[in-house]
């Protein structure tokens, strides 16, 4: 972990804004407050009764959640939550998902799929996905939206809207919230409308060019009808810059958006919320750059020939005319053949501190991902039994993806030569910067019902649940950029194959090309492999879910309602299919004499996935719980495979014990869970370059997915809450999590021995501390706001198949406001000042070595064939965003 040198700055910083918040006032009792605001983040689970009225500004107020498909109070919840309220989310300036990568959540952990911003993984207790950034793949943790599953990854990365809370839901959910919650599931609820106006803007500048407001309006009901309107604008300039003139740079974002929602009570018990949302991101990736050149120590090649100074296209040891380095075959090598790798171009610079400005130019545009959605969530209190619901979804998701993150720093110096015979040829020798395109839409509906209510000794959930999708992808990936022949200078080439003119200036011309395939732009977009652009896949895919569940918890009176049981259960049937119709810009895999059809795959299962809670009610306020639960990750295909071939689901058995304990008049709160987790057929991603010469995918990286075997998870969160005073609130959360991977072969070479996996993003040690200090200052409602945390991450692995570990980290964030300054009786400011990683701490979040370590190529009967050398250049990696800080301006009305 790198500390720049703004932390002395920092630190003076944070000494005045405790300076300025500890005054003798601080004995002064403060107003009483919502629990949502004096505790941002809560890891409860417990059944305390509610505190009393007097009670709830001095001590730990009361939390409610959805957790069980019912509004109950998060202390009454036997089962482990973790809340971020509204108050917590605008004190660490959370405009987006991804800035909950911190930490601050710990058994939440949140990344990018490769660097990209707009796909990202979402993983709870060790069950995180690699790459489910596909038509046919799931992730193992479900987001939602109100109560509505997102299917895809795509568009995660969105602005978020008036949120309310966001509970994370830790351990299988697959009762009631269905499959690929065998992690847990990640809950957005949204402030519904009140009927009552209410206005309220926010306004904010900060460095590295970012703006941000939003805009929320309650209007007054009408007959019956409530409308609230949300609009959302955030910018930032990107944190690395491009060298190419015109081409975005890197960790760029630009988002809008806006949602309308309605509630609609024509009768006594009888509510329809209905909501539109839409939203566009616009976002560059992070920024990959090389950490270290050849730290395997191999000998570094030349391209000059010793014997004759002419520039050649094959390695050769330095000052002779021995070729060496490439791919050596075990003859070879026993011949003497020397060992050694490819040069760094000049131009490339070993960075294992952060870049503000890339070593080469590359062409890039920001991606687009745009998201909608409309919901229907209806309930109708039929009797004072039973509550009926309804909840409908359409959503749909497009990504038009443009990343090209990794420039030079993936891959090593190669010079070219020019064909004198035909100057203008393409030449793909000495090309590099991998641009990856993607184009995918995916739309879903889902219809959920739901039977909700309580009979003497007796709460029950039944309903019923239907979930389709389709989506469809196809994918490309140029190389951008070409060497001169000595690494001192390179041209920015066209990604088409049979075009080699280079492209100049802003380069705006990569998206669409005329049909004579050079660089004018034309009137529509590429159709796949018959245009011009070389498609190196397409494929669609189609989902139908069916399910039915019910939970029934018993707490009988004759022991005096402190013993609660619970059964429920989830049976489901999933059924999925689709087709990978276009390869290597190939489109005659069908009817053709000798060609393959289109590969497909079915998969198709029907499972039950029980779930037992029992909860013990000790005290009135100390409680136990004892829970088993089951959940699964659906099957499917990888589409960047040999034949889109299929792989099954994956299913988790989990034990978890958990106590919870209020004391010091509801001034302390202490939460400990402890779990075990078993996951069977474990999937897995492996990787492989295609070289067989018949194969449709030959020259191509492929990636083959398989149900491994079986993965051990163990962990310990323990959550702790203080309000020593009114004022103070001190928050702290620990995850401890163990687990261990099996190791095996490779599905596409056989032969070769066994590989240890490893799950990412999953560090062994995590935690979060939070300080929230309320200084009244007896001007009306008005009050000094003060909140600083710090989240630490131990060291972790960010790739399947590779046992290098990224860096530990420590990030701050804090935010000091002057709070509801009342301008007049109705309307109220609130100035603030924030900054995100506080101290500007700097680590790598995710790291490979996959260029720094040779290739080794097995036979079918695991005997080594050849060994690759000639690729090797260093580990790359991408760092977490420097210190971003700002300052709001927000009105209510």
């Amino acid at each position: 972990m790198i500390v720049r040198s703004g932390f002395r700055l920092q630190l003076l910083m944070g000494g005045a804004l405790i300076a300025l918040t500890a005054s003798p006032a601080l004995a002064q009792t403060a107003p009483a407050t919502d629990a949502a605001a004096t505790a941002p983040v809560a890891d409860t689970q417990a059944t305390t009764p509610a505190a009393a009225p007097e009670e709830q500004g001095a001590g730990i107020g009361d939390i409610v959640v959805t957790a069980t498909r019912r509004e109950t109070n998060l202390q009454k919840t036997p089962i482990s939550i973790s809340v971020l309220s509204a108050q917590g989310i605008a004190d660490r300036h959370v405009l987006s998902l991804f800035n909950l990568a911190d930490g601050s959540i710990p058994s939440l952990r949140v990344a990018t799929f490769e660097a990209r911003q707009s796909a990202l993984t979402i993983g709870i207790r060790g069950i995180v996905p690699y790459d489910q950034n596909q038509t046919a793949r799931d992730g193992g943790v479900g987001v939602y939206i109100d109560g509505v599953a997102l299917g895809k990854t795509q568009g995660l990365n969105a602005a978020l809207f008036d949120i309310e809370r966001i509970e994370v839901l830790k351990g299988p959910q697959g009762t009631l919230f269905g499959r690929n919650t065998e992690g847990g599931a990640l809950s957005l609820v949204s402030k519904a409308p009140t009927g009552v106006f209410d206005a309220r803007v926010t306004a904010g500048i900060g460095n590295y060019g970012a703006r941000n407001t939003d805009l929320h309006l309650d209007l007054p009901s009408f007959y019956n009808i409530s409308l609230k309107f949300d609009g959302v604008y955030q910018h930032q300039d990107p944190t690395v810059k491009n060298r190419l003139q015109g081409a975005t740079g890197w960790n760029y974002y630009d988002r809008k958006g806006g949602r309308v929602a309605a509630r609609w009570q024509p009768i006594d018990g009888f509510t329809a919320d209905l909501a539109y949302d839409y939203a566009k991101d616009e976002n560059s990736p992070n920024f990959s750059q090389l950490l270290n050149y050849n730290p395997g120590k191999y000998a570094v090649g030349s391209y000059t020939n010793g014997a004759t100074g002419v520039l050649g296209t094959s390695l050769f040891v330095p000052g002779t005319g021995t070729a060496c380095g490439g791919t050596i075959t075990a003859a070879q090598s026993a011949a003497g053949r020397p060992i050694c790798v490819a040069p760094k171009a000049p131009l490339v610079g070993v960075h294992p501190e952060r870049q503000y400005i890339s070593d080469v130019g590359v062409p890039q545009q920001p991606s687009v991902d745009i998201t909608h959605g409309f919901s229907a969530n209806l309930k109708y209190k039929l009797a004072p039994w039973i509550e009926l619901r309804s909840i409908t979804a359409w959503r749909g998701v497009k990504t038009d993806q443009w990343d090209n993150s990794g420039g030079p720093e993936r891959s090593s110096f190669s010079p070219f030569v020019v064909n004198t015979a035909n100057p203008t040829a393409i030449n793909t020798t000495g090309t590099f910067s991998r641009y990856s395109l993607s184009f995918l839409k995916q739309n879903q509906f889902s219809q959920e019902f739901q039977a909700v209510g309580s009979v003497p000794q007796f709460d029950y959930v039944v309903g019923a649940y239907y979930y389709t999708e389709q989506a469809s992808e196809y994918a490309a990936t140029p190389l951008t950029n070409q060497w001169n022949a000595d690494g001192t200078a390179y041209t920015i080439r066209s990604p088409i194959p049979g075009n080699s003119s280079a492209i100049t200036g802003a380069n705006s011309g990569l998206q669409r090309y005329d049909a004579s395939c050079n660089n004018t732009l034309a009137a529509t977009a590429p159709q796949f492999a018959n245009s011009c652009q070389f498609i190196t896949r397409a494929s669609a895919a189609t989902d139908h879910n069916y399910s039915v569940f019910g939970n029934l918890t018993f707490s009988p009176e004759a022991l005096g309602n402190v013993l609660h049981i619970t059964a429920g259960g989830r049976w489901t049937k999933d059924d999925r299919h689709g087709s990978l119709y276009v390869i290597n810009n190939r489109t005659d895999l069908a009817g053709a004499t000798g060609v393959v059809a289109p590969f497909g795959f079915k998969n198709s299962i029907s499972r039950f996935d029980p779930m037992f809670n029992i909860a013990f009610d000790a005290t009135r306020d100390i409680h136990f719980y004892a829970k088993y639960a089951t959940g699964f990750r659906a099957g499917g295909a990888n589409d960047r495979s040999l034949q889109f071939n299929a792989f099954g689901p994956e299913a988790v058995k989990s034990y978890e014990i958990g106590a919870k304990a209020d004391f010091w008049d509801h001034r302390a709160r202490l939460n400990v869970a402890g779990y075990i987790m078993d996951r069977s057929n474990t999937q897995f991603d492996f990787d492989y370059f295609d070289t067989n010469g018949s194969s449709p995918t030959n020259g191509a990286h492929i990636e083959q997915t398989t149900n491994a075997g079986k993965s051990k998870i163990r962990g310990v969160e323990i959550d702790l809450t203080v309000k020593p005073i009114p004022q103070l609130t001190l928050t702290g959360s620990y995850a401890y999590t163990y687990w261990k991977a099996p190791s095996a072969v490779n599905p596409l070479t056989p032969g070769a021995p066994p590989q240890q996996l490893y799950i990412v993003y999953t560090p062994k040690n995590a935690a979060s501390a939070a300080l929230d200090y309320v200084l009244p200052v007896n001007i009306g409602d008005a009050s000094v706001r003060l909140h600083l945390d710090g989240n630490y991450s131990s060291s972790q692995y960010s790739f399947q198949l590779e046992s290098t570990k990224t860096d530990a980290s420590f990030v701050m964030n804090g935010r000091l406001a002057l709070a509801d300054i009342a301008v007049n009786d109705h309307n109220k400011v609130t100035v603030s000042v924030w900054a995100r990683n506080l101290l500007d701490t700097t680590y790598v979040y995710r790291r490979s070595s996959a260029n720094s370590t040779p290739v080794q190529n097995y036979s079918a009967t695991g005997a080594l064939i050849s060994t690759a050398y000639g690729g090797i250049l260093g580990d790359y990696g991408n760092f977490n965003a420097p210190r971003t800080y700002g300052f709001e301006l927000s009105a209510k009305f």
